[in-house]
């Protein structure tokens, strides 16, 4: 398994973490190619800490670079 090429993650299934993401969020990808080899993704969650979650859990995605960039403001407007 390749690390996700996309900086983003759509969570698309929340079963068993609910309180840890929130179904249609958009999150970011930390890289971890460790992981990646085992099909998990590095992801910061609503804890505002980065967890590891299959990828099952999302739709990998990107956007416009205004667009990404308004993300990346925004998480660190919220920590």
């Amino acid at each position: 398994m390749r690390q996700p090429t996309k900086p983003f993650a759509l969570c698309v299934d929340n079963a068993d973490y609910k309180a840890s993401l929130i179904l249609g969020k958009v999150y970011r990808i930390i890289p971890d190619p460790e992981a990646a080899k085992d099909d998990l993704v590095r992801i910061v969650d609503e804890s505002g800490e980065d967890y590891l979650y299959h990828k099952t859990h999302f739709v990998f995605v990107d956007f416009p670079r205004a667009i990404a960039k308004k993300i990346r403001s925004l998480e660190v407007a919220t920590a």
